[in-house]
């Protein structure tokens, strides 16, 4: 897809896939969504733990564990897609967490999907736009 045909929503999602193959050692997320609606940025990694992260995580010791290492790798590391979004939107991000959620979408100390969500609120209001798609495979 080139950068000139692809939406502002498949831009960010490409960022949000080559950062979370970066921070964790090459793992691809079997899908990803990204939602933009005037000042809030969500993109959501489908499948995007290990296997042994999986494992873990069915425990509730588990879950607490994964989740504290993700949210610390993402506060570490994530300053790189902030620059990404920044240059693609044109607009500053001021705030972004990352949260590890089950398939309920509550927010829970177990979790059994895998799915990352990361917020960014952006400093101004985009175009409301929508995107889904499978990751491409290496």
């Amino acid at each position: 897809m080139s950068q000139s045909k692809s939406t502002v929503a498949q831009q960010i999602a490409l960022a949000a896939i080559a950062f979370e193959q970066r921070r964790t050692g090459n793992l691809v997320p079997k899908s990803v969504t990204v939602v933009l609606s005037e000042g809030t940025l969500v993109i959501t990694l489908h499948e995007a733990l290990s296997p042994a992260e999986r494992v873990l995580a069915k425990s509730p010791l588990g879950a607490a564990q994964v989740q504290e290492f993700h949210r610390q790798l993402f506060a570490n590391s994530s300053d790189s897609l902030r620059q990404e979004i920044t240059r693609i939107t044109g607009m500053e991000v001021r705030e972004a967490t990352a949260q590890i959620e089950p398939a309920g979408g509550a927010v829970v100390q177990a979790f059994t999907t895998g799915a990352v969500v990361q917020v960014f609120l952006l400093a101004g209001n985009a175009p409301t736009e929508t995107w889904s798609g499978s990751a491409p495979r290496n």
